[in-house]
């Protein structure tokens, strides 16, 4: 299976000693992730140290040398006890929230990418939650590709392409074909999972998100997001356990 990485919580005040060390492993293999960017962030949770001032100028950097962004939310604030249609967790940002307001998030936040040169269409849901209104005002606003839900290749559903991330990274990496996304999230990697990560990028297909975009969807029967529905659900209570 061929492994594509992303990169969560990419914040002006995130940790940058830890990132810029994970940073260093994906040069070394030559791959470049997908960055989950908040354009507006007010969680406090992100914050572990002073804000990077050239931060923008930092992330067009990246995007100008084959990372790709994603617009990570708007603020990465939960206001609803919702998990809408990919419950990993039963809290959201977007997910119960009107569909009008949604779209007014996301206008703000690919605004304010834009504002600094950095353009793009792809979402990445601040808890993986998001429900149909999401869907729909992502479209409204300019948005075609979500990563998230799961599976072993990107799919097609209500005019809009996931790019799946992995139930369980372990069965994944024992699997022979295929696609799939390893999400990292950089605030909190310590030097154990550092060795994980070496063992995994030395040993198997890892591959830049660029190349994962350009796969051709497959298309997913209502069926399929069904049991998507129920393997998120039962991912979520796993994790509890």
């Amino acid at each position: 299976m061929k492994i594509a990485v992303r990169l969560d919580d990419i914040t002006p005040a995130m940790d940058w000693e830890k990132f810029e060390m994970f940073r260093g492993l994906l040069e070394e293999y030559g791959i470049k992730p997908l960055i989950g960017v908040v354009p507006d962030n007010r969680d406090e949770n992100l914050n572990r140290v002073m804000e990077k001032e050239e931060f923008w100028q930092y992330v067009k950097g990246l995007q100008d040398n084959g990372w790709v962004v994603a617009l990570h939310g708007f603020r990465h604030v939960y206001t609803e006890k919702k998990g809408g249609m990919f419950p990993l967790n039963d809290f959201s940002e977007f997910a119960g929230v009107s569909c009008g307001r949604q779209r007014d998030m996301l206008e703000k936040g690919k605004k304010i990418l834009e504002s600094h040169g950095i353009y793009t269409d792809i979402f990445m849901a601040p808890a993986h939650s998001y429900d149909r209104n999401t869907l729909k005002a992502l479209k409204q606003a300019g948005f075609r590709k979500i990563t998230d839900g799961f599976g072993n290749r990107p799919y097609l559903w209500d005019g809009m392409v996931f790019y799946p991330i992995s139930f369980r990274l372990g069965s994944s990496l024992k699997k022979k074909h295929g696609f799939t996304t390893m999400v990292v999230h950089t605030n909190t990697i310590n030097e154990k999972d550092m060795e994980k990560y070496r063992r995994i990028f030395r040993e198997q297909k890892t591959i830049s998100y660029g190349e994962y975009l350009q796969e051709p969807p497959a298309g997913r029967s209502l069926f399929g997001r069904g049991v998507e529905y129920l393997f998120a659900r039962v991912k979520r209570i796993l994790v509890k356990l």
